[in-house]
């Protein structure tokens, strides 16, 4: 069988405190979009794992795919299986690749195994293995919160847009990310601000590891300028970084200095 795990963007991104487990309490919109990696597993003699396409850093047998795997292995009598991941959503992009390969990896054994575990459950696996897996059990634009695994359902819709995603070619860990942030209360409700119209939300929405990023990383900062100055009615980083996205009313045709960077328009 095979499945397409995509992408998501954060619409917004609070940080509102950290947590006595050393982890982060936030809030922000997950919305998928069609940027995908392709995981196939099929039956075979003996468990195998083989990536092609953009390089993962580290030891293969610690990949998410096979921890997904090995975690359902502990409460199932699961077979030996083949699985073959072709990657090409970038590492350390803000845009969780990894944690959709985990899930998507969860959905189909569940599938494909006939195990008959409900969309609660398969989260309750996907928290086991990050913070961001479980939401792509469900994957739909959800409102999420504490750690970003828990969510409730949110009234927004990109549907029509152009998504321009630009990744300039540099990985920035979770852990570098999270280590200057400063977690505070939100001044105004990301919520409320999300249910205004798309052309409002440049001057009320931001994502907070910009503050701390954007001054070690200066081509950050510009290219959400650059996505500004092509159109972009909204641009922001995605999670902790480091791909800056802009949203278009329409599809736009950027200027040549873009080839620098790794860029994927997609409309919604």
């Amino acid at each position: 069988m095979i499945l397409f795990p995509n992408a998501k963007i954060n619409i917004g991104l609070q940080i509102t405190e950290k947590r006595p487990d050393g982890f982060h309490n936030l809030e922000s919109c997950f919305y998928p979009v069609p940027l995908n990696d392709l995981l196939e597993i099929i039956p075979a003699s003996k468990t195998s794992f083989e990536i092609s396409g953009t390089d993962i850093p580290g030891d293969p047998s610690t990949n998410l795919c096979l921890r997904a795997y090995e975690r359902l292995k502990v409460d199932f009598e699961l077979p030996p299986v083949q699985m073959y991941l072709h990657k090409l959503i970038p590492i350390g992009a803000g845009l969780g690749g990894g944690s959709a390969d985990a899930a998507f990896t969860l959905r189909l054994l569940n599938e494909q195994f006939n195990l008959a575990l409900s969309m609660e459950q398969l989260e309750t696996y996907a928290r086991q293995l990050g913070s961001d897996c479980a939401f792509f059990i469900q994957n739909r634009p959800l409102y999420c919160f504490e750690k970003g695994d828990h969510f409730q359902d949110i009234d927004v819709s990109l549907r029509g847009y152009t998504i321009v995603l630009v990744y300039p070619n540099l990985a920035i860990s979770t852990a570098e990310a999270y280590a200057n942030v400063r977690p505070q209360k939100p001044l105004a409700s990301l919520r409320a601000l999300l249910q205004n119209p798309v052309g409002t939300w440049r001057n009320t929405i931001r994502n907070d590891f910009e503050t701390s990023l954007f001054p070690v990383y200066p081509i950050l900062h510009t290219v959400k300028q650059e996505l500004y100055q092509a159109g972009a009615i909204y641009a922001s980083m995605s999670g902790s970084g480091s791909t800056i996205y802009g949203i278009f009313e329409q599809a736009v045709s950027l200027p040549d200095y873009f080839h620098a960077y790794q860029v994927w328009q997609k409309t919604i």
